[in-house]
């Protein structure tokens, strides 16, 4: 999966997320969110690179 459809995705997380919390469904939308900006952190933290990352080596 491309970078391209991970961003489709999280976006489309994000968007169902937005609907949910509009009419009154609380928790899922808690959820939908919580796993969109998962996903966003893990997808930046890998378009980085090692760089800056810290290590247990």
């Amino acid at each position: 999966m491309n970078d391209f459809y991970k961003d489709i995705l999280t976006g489309a997380m994000f968007v169902t997320g937005l609907i949910g919390f509009i009419s009154g469904e609380f928790v899922i939308s808690s959820a939908l969110f919580a796993t969109a900006s998962i996903a966003s952190n893990v997808n930046l933290n890998r378009k980085r690179g090692k760089a800056g990352q810290l290590s247990c080596e």
